[in-house]
C-alpha cells in the first residue's frame, strides 16, 4: 500500500505592540451521578442498534499501511475499517520501533460528514508510552458518519507524520461530546485545564482556570486568542506558582466564541503555540470592546484586574485595579501608574499610587457625558532629576460617562480638594466671607504669605510624581506648580471653580510657569500666588515680599510678563 506523507503544522503568534476585561461563567463541569433506569434503557437501545447495524454491514478487517510495517505498528482497536458505534470508539495500538520515532505522539484526525457548532474536524495528540498508545474518542457532532485517520511520526524528519490506518465510524447516539484535546505543546508545558469539556456555556464572561507547570523559557505567562466571525482579540495571562485563573470577556455578543489557549514556544522568544482550543457559547447579547495591551504590559509585569473589557458605562467616576510583578523589570521601582482620559480634544492626567505592588484607585471623567479614551501607563524609571515626567502606555480602552461636566470643581492630580485637611483649612479661611471674590482673595493671601519659594527644587529639578496640594500644605514650600496646586485645591474645596494654567513668565528670558484662574461671582479672574509671595534675589535666595497686585491683575499689565499657553487637568 502506498505510503502517505502528512505535515504537522505548528501555529505561532508574534506579540504585536499596540498602545494604547462581572460574572463568572458556567464551566458545565459535570458531577458523577448514578444512571437512572431510563438512561440505562436508552443506552441499551443504542447498544442494540449498533449490533443490528453491524450485522447488516459486511465487516471488513482494518488494513494498515506499509509505514506501519516499517515501524512495527499494530492496532488492537478498532478491528474493522467501517462499523457502527454508540457514542465513542477506542483507539489502541503498539509500536515496536517507537524509540526511532521523531515524536512521542500519535496524531489522530477525525472528520464528521456534517458541520456542527465547532465545525466538522477535531484532532487528538495521544502520548506514546513504552511503545503503546490508547485514546477514547467521543463524537463531537453526535449522530452521524465520521472518518478517522491514525498517523505516526516520521523516523527521519521532525514534524512529519504518516498514515498507518483509516476507518469510518457510524455513530448512532445523538448526544454530542467535545472534550478538551491537547497538543504536544500543551503536554510539554504540563498544561491542564480545570474543565474537561471543550464546548461550554458562558454569559458575558468565561472563567478560564488551570495549571501549567513547565512553561518554556521560564515564562510566567500563557496567551489566549478569542475569535468570533471576523473579530479577534489576544491577551497575555499571568501564571503564578504554576496556576492561572482569568475571567475572559466574551466580547462579541451572542453565539459561539472560539478560544485558543497558547503556551510559550521553546525555540522562539515571544512566540506562543496553540495548546488547546475551547468553544464557548455566549448566552448574552451584550457587545463589549477589547482592551488594547502593548508590549509594556508584559515587559513591566503589569496585571490589570479591573477593567477586563472596554465599553463600560459609569456615572462619572471609574476604578482601575491591578498589580505589578516585583520580579519584572523596574517592578520594585514602579511606585505609581498614570491615567490619561481624553474626550473631544480635552485631556486629563491622573495618578494612582502602587503600594505593595498593588494599585487600586478611582479617577473622574471630568468633561461631562460622552465616550472617553482611557490610557493606563507606567512611568519611565530614570536616575536623573527632571521637571517633566515620561510614561509608557500599557492598556487602552473606552468608557462612556453619564456624569456632569465639573472639570473645574472636581479633585484632580495634585489637587486633593476632597481631603479633610484641605476642606478644614478652606472653611477656616473663608469663614464670614459672603462673596466668592472675598473668599478667593483670602485663599490667595494665605498661600502667598505662607508658602516659601523652593529655590533648590527649581535649580536641581527635584520634582516628584506625588507633588501636590497636600505636600505643599505640609512643607509650606514649593515652586509655581505647588503654589497653584494648593490654591486650586482650597478654591475647589470652597465650591469655587478653579483651573491650573500653564504658560511662560519672566523678562527678559521667560521660563515655564504656572498660575491660577478662578470663577469668582460669575467672572473668571487671574491670580499668581507665586509672584505674589516674593522674589529670588541676586544671591539666589527667596525673599518673602507679599504683593496684592497678582490677585486679579489688570490683563494688559499681566500680559507684559505672562503668556498663557493652556489649561492642564
Amino acid at each position: 500500500m502506498k505510503r502517505e506523507k502528512r505535515y504537522f503544522h505548528t501555529l505561532f503568534l508574534v506579540i504585536s505592540s499596540t498602545l494604547i476585561l462581572s460574572a463568572c461563567s458556567d464551566t458545565n463541569a459535570s458531577t458523577p451521578k448514578k444512571e437512572t433506569q431510563a438512561e440505562q434503557k436508552e443506552e441499551n437501545i443504542y447498544e442494540k442498534l449498533v449490533k443490528e447495524k453491524n450485522k447488516e454491514l459486511e465487516l471488513e478487517p482494518l488494513q494498515l499501511t506499509t509505514y506501519s510495517e516499517e515501524v512495527g505498528a499494530t492496532m488492537k482497536a478498532p478491528v474493522y475499517k467501517e462499523f457502527y458505534a454508540n457514542g465513542k470508539v477506542d483507539i489502541e495500538g503498539n509500536i515496536k520501533k517507537h524509540s526511532e520515532l521523531k515524536s512521542d505522539f500519535v496524531w489522530i484526525k477525525v472528520q464528521s460528514d456534517e458541520d456542527g457548532p465547532t465545525g466538522n474536524k477535531m484532532e487528538y495528540y495521544t502520548p506514546i508510552k513504552d511503545g503503546k498508545f490508547k485514546q477514547s474518542l467521543p463524537f463531537f457532532n453526535g449522530e452521524g458518519e465520521y472518518r478517522v485517520t491514525v498517523q505516526l511520526p516520521s523516523t527521519d524528519q521532525e514534524n512529519y507524520y504518516y498514515d498507518i490506518a483509516t476507518f469510518t465510524v457510524h455513530n448512532v447516539n445523538p448526544d454530542a461530546e467535545y472534550p478538551v484535546a491537547y497538543t504536544p505543546f500543551a503536554y510539554d508545558a504540563e498544561l491542564e485545564l480545570d474543565s474537561q469539556e471543550g464546548f461550554l456555556k458562558g454569559k458575558e464572561v468565561f472563567l478560564l482556570e488551570g495549571k501549567a507547570g513547565n512553561l518554556a523559557n521560564n515564562s510566567e505567562t500563557i496567551m489566549i486568542r478569542l475569535n468570533k466571525d471576523t473579530e479577534s482579540w489576544t491577551h497575555v495571562i499571568p501564571v503564578e506558582d504554576g496556576a492561572f485563573s482569568y475571567d475572559i470577556p466574551l466580547l462579541y455578543g451572542k453565539g459561539i466564541h472560539k478560544l485558543e489557549v497558547m503556551v510559550p514556544d521553546a525555540e522562539r522568544e515571544n512566540y506562543y503555540q496553540t495548546a488547546t482550543t475551547l468553544y464557548i457559547d455566549n448566552e448574552s447579547d451584550r457587545m463589549m470592546s477589547p482592551i488594547d495591551f502593548s508590549d509594556i504590559y508584559r515587559d513591566r509585569g503589569v496585571t490589570l484586574d479591573t477593567p477586563q473589557f472596554g465599553g463600560d458605562e459609569t456615572d462619572g467616576i471609574y476604578t482601575v485595579k491591578g498589580s505589578i510583578d516585583p520580579k519584572a523589570e523596574f517592578g520594585p521601582e514602579t511606585s505609581h501608574i498614570f491615567i490619561s482620559s481624553k474626550k473631544d480634544g480635552d485631556e486629563a492626567l491622573d495618578v494612582i499610587p502602587v503600594e505593595d505592588f498593588q494599585f487600586d484607585g478611582s479617577f473622574h471623567l471630568r468633561f461631562g457625558p460622552g465616550t472617553y479614551e482611557v490610557t493606563l501607563s507606567v512611568p519611565e524609571i530614570k536616575e536623573e532629576n527632571s521637571d517633566t515626567f515620561r510614561y509608557w502606555g500599557f492598556a487602552k480602552f473606552e468608557v462612556t460617562s453619564t456624569g456632569e461636566d465639573k472639570r473645574d470643581l472636581l479633585p484632580s492630580r495634585g489637587v486633593q480638594s476632597d481631603a479633610p485637611e484641605i476642606i478644614s483649612l478652606a472653611q477656616e479661611l473663608t469663614e464670614g466671607k459672603t462673596t466668592q471674590r472675598d473668599q478667593g482673595k483670602a485663599i490667595y493671601d494665605y498661600v502667598a504669605k505662607n508658602v516659601t519659594y523652593d529655590v533648590d527644587k527649581f535649580n536641581n529639578d527635584l520634582f516628584e510624581w506625588d507633588d501636590s496640594a497636600l505636600k505643599t500644605l505640609d512643607k509650606k514650600t514649593g515652586v509655581c506648580q505647588d503654589y497653584a496646586y494648593l490654591t486650586i485645591a482650597l478654591l475647589r474645596a470652597s465650591g469655587i471653580e478653579a483651573r491650573y494654567v500653564e504658560g511662560m513668565a519672566g523678562s527678559p528670558w521667560p521660563g515655564r510657569h504656572a498660575w491660577v484662574e478662578a470663577n469668582l461671582d460669575g467672572q473668571w479672574i487671574t491670580m499668581d500666588p507665586t509672584w505674589g509671595a516674593g522674589y529670588v534675589d541676586n544671591d539666589d535666595k527667596f525673599v518673602a515680599a507679599f504683593k496684592e497686585e497678582y490677585f486679579d491683575p489688570k490683563p494688559a499689565e499681566f500680559k507684559k510678563t505672562h503668556s498663557r499657553t493652556g489649561v492642564k487637568y
